[in-house]
């Protein structure tokens, strides 16, 4: 395994970035082949009950509902105690999928621009069947054959140990729907030709970012590969900006390369670490059955107030996958969520407000969250900080930077999407913030990213839109 050269990958994406010449695909080209791909596979996905499902039985012993391979995952019950927020313990149904899967895209330098090789996939949980998503996307449950199918398309480049390596990093899942699950996200390159398949096309880096502002379009796996993404050398930088006509874009790029901070990175070790020993986090595995405010019916699993999410078995039959048709548990939420950035210029650079969460399924009790993320409950509540200044930023158009509908990953999550918003205050917004919010700038989250359980999945998912 090699790594690319630092400066050398950063020209290089950050050229892809500025590009929306293609001549392998236009924007038109891939929206239209995404549609066919939608019309042309068949697929069948229902909901069955439990006492139906062929594969997964919950088991007496452990009070678990699993898989008869012990592989995949299961849904766990668990006892969450802390003292972070309002509520000091629950009891809640969790996704338990210790194993690490593989997020990656393959890429090519063709004519001297990089391409990103993106597949049009369908999961059982897409709410539009088809999204643009990473070259390979397994478990390794999957990409071991547990399932008794074909390996992964690409899954080769991924494991050759003398693969050119751009990006590779473990990043965390969802912290309240998952128990401590992390994936591999990683970005390589080729230098030979590949086998292009049917569900596969190059993109170049700024088609994919044009298309993140389509509503559930790209996938949450493509995003969190994306996020890790970074452009810290100011030559690279100024060397491009004069191309660049987009004055958020280069704003955004000055907040990376800019060492003009609010918080040094030794100031912000310090007030995270001092979060870390302020919050408590206990997590108790118990049974599914000893959890009194949520029901087990053949149906499904869900609060008895039909609120945050519920868990329902599904019968899927979907057309040139690695497996044709499969039973499997899937979670779906009770409403549509919020993750937001509030954005403000500090001294002349674009800062992020970002807030350090506790969720019971965190590595290392908190994580770097958006400044708002309401993904259960109602949001409409008036305990979610600046949560009203980010509505009442929507109704200001020039002072909305992002404002699309973005899925959770649809393979474990039924038909789950969240607004996710980016929006500016102005010079009267306080830098005054509560004890778990601060101020950091676009390259210290980046430079983060580089490191496991800092940043998390919906902070990840809004950086990848910029």
């Amino acid at each position: 395994m090699s790594y690319l050269e630092i400066n050398k990958k950063m020209h290089y994406f950050l050229e892809s970035d500025l590009s929306l010449e293609n001549p392998f695909n236009s924007i038109p080209d891939i929206l239209l082949w995404l549609q066919e791909s939608k019309q042309s596979n068949h697929v069948i996905i229902n909901e069955i009950k439990f006492s139906e499902m062929k594969q997964w039985f919950f088991d007496q012993s452990s009070g678990n509902y699993r898989h008869i391979s012990g592989g995949f995952f299961s849904i766990d019950g668990i006892e969450v105690k802390t003292n972070y927020g309002s509520v000091p313990a629950w009891k809640q149904p969790i996704i338990n999928q210790p194993e690490l899967g593989i997020l990656g895209i393959v890429t090519k330098k063709i004519d001297g621009k990089l391409y990103f090789l993106m597949q049009a996939k369908i999961e059982p949980g897409n709410i539009n069947t088809v999204q643009l998503s990473p070259t390979l996307q397994a478990t390794k449950s999957n990409y071991t054959q547990k399932h008794k199918g074909k390996k992964p398309l690409y899954l080769e480049y991924f494991l050759d140990t003398q693969k050119i390596v751009l990006f590779d990093q473990l990043q965390s899942e969802q912290g309240a729907r998952f128990l401590q699950k992390r994936n591999r996200n990683i970005i390589i390159q080729v230098n030979s030709d590949i086998p292009i398949y049917e569900n596969y096309r190059w993109l170049t880096l700024g088609q994919i970012k044009a298309l993140l502002k389509y509503d559930n379009l790209v996938n949450m796996d493509t995003r969190t590969i994306l996020s890790g993404i970074r452009y810290c050398n100011r030559n690279i930088v100024n060397q491009f900006i004069s191309s660049v006509s987009d004055q958020f874009k280069i704003d955004m790029l000055y907040s990376e390369i800019s060492t003009n901070t609010y918080i040094s990175m030794d100031g912000f070790i310090a007030w995270f670490t001092e979060l870390k020993s302020l919050f408590d986090l206990s997590v108790s595995k118990i049974r599914l059955d000893d959890i009194p405010e949520w029901q087990l019916t053949d149906d499904k699993i869900h609060h008895i107030e039909n609120k945050f999410f519920e868990v329902i078995p599904v019968k899927v039959q979907i057309e040139k996958r690695e497996v044709l048709s499969w039973d499997q548990p899937m979670v779906r939420p009770c409403q549509q969520g919020i993750c937001a950035f509030i954005i403000k210029k500090i001294d002349g650079i674009y800062h992020f407000l970002v807030q350090a969460k506790v969720e019971c399924g965190n590595f290392d009790i908190v994580e770097i969250a958006p400044t708002v993320q309401c993904l259960t409950g109602s949001y409409k509540s008036g305990n979610v900080y600046f949560l009203k200044d980010v509505l009442d930023a929507l109704k200001n158009p020039q002072k909305v930077k992002f404002n699309t509908i973005q899925s959770e990953e649809g393979g474990r999550f039924f038909r789950e999407s969240n607004r996710n918003i980016i929006v500016e205050v102005g010079d009267k917004f306080s830098l005054d913030v509560p004890i778990n919010f601060n101020w950091l700038s676009m390259g210290q989250l980046k430079n983060l990213i580089r490191f496991n359980n800092y940043v998390n999945i919906q902070a990840r998912s809004l950086l990848s839109l910029i």
